[in-house]
């Protein structure tokens, strides 16, 4: 690999971290998530940076977690408990974080948008959470964070039924923020406008708005991840992921 898979530029007060693996659609790897994380421990330990924005290069923000590198690295306990510090380390993340999202965000590609403040996307922005498509449970928060905002009917619709949804219908369930035309454009104005705000105001009101619950999020998050693992092991998922891996469809019994 001739380029770095997470790159990091600052303009002034504002870190933009983007996933760069578009010949994979920004397939994550437990070295990517590894890399997710040191940009964040340092963009909350540099006091100039004052937000970040997330995007993910070329036409896709991520199309979840790379399937073989996850099965490779299975065994090594350390390694495998990255995408969960990723999830602890951006739920937690004191500064605003502005996401930009154009063209696919599955999986943890959507999961890790519901611990962001702000997020844009284009029309034509494909979510998904296809967790029970491939044998799997909710992840990321997700059985928590979607019933709130949502109510139990159009969260199952979404973490159960697993049907992507556009750009379009994702800022009419109030998942995004705004559709645009330049989500990355977006999102930096944005950012920048949270940058030249009163620091502490802006940090202390998203603490508010998260504290009452911070507790209760951290719980989920690790129980998604026991549920998560005992169900990767089930016949079911291996069935998913074989059909995935020879492109044809899965067969349940």
């Amino acid at each position: 690999m001739t380029y770095e898979l997470i790159t990091q530029s600052k303009d002034a007060a504002v870190l933009t971290v983007s996933i760069n693996r578009p010949d994979k659609k920004n397939a994550l790897t437990l070295a990517m998530y590894q890399a997710l994380i040191d940009a964040l421990i340092l963009a909350e330990k540099d006091a100039e940076i004052r937000a970040v924005v997330l995007s993910g290069t070329g036409q896709c923000f991520s199309s979840g977690n790379d399937i073989l590198d996850f099965m490779a690295a299975a065994a090594d306990s350390d390694k495998a408990a990255l995408p969960l510090k990723f999830l602890q380390t951006i739920s937690t993340f004191s500064k605003p974080v502005v996401a930009a999202v154009c063209g696919d965000a599955v999986g943890i590609g959507t999961s890790m948008l519901l611990h962001c403040d702000l997020v844009f996307a284009t029309q034509e922005a494909r979510f998904q959470l296809p967790f029970a498509r491939l044998g799997l449970v909710p992840e990321g928060g997700t059985s928590l964070l979607l019933p709130q905002q949502l109510g139990h009917r159009l969260a199952f619709e979404l973490l159960v039924m697993g049907n992507p949804i556009s750009g379009t219908r994702a800022a009419e369930l109030g998942l995004i923020n705004q559709v645009a035309e330049s989500p990355l454009q977006s999102a930096l104005t944005a950012a920048h406008q949270l940058g030249k705000m009163a620091p502490l105001a802006v940090v202390k009101s998203k603490q508010m708005m998260k504290q009452h619950q911070q507790d209760l999020l951290q719980k989920v998050l690790v129980d998604e991840v026991d549920n998560f693992k005992k169900q990767l092991a089930s016949d079911e998922a291996k069935e998913a992921f074989t059909a995935f891996i020879e492109k044809r469809p899965p067969v349940f019994n």
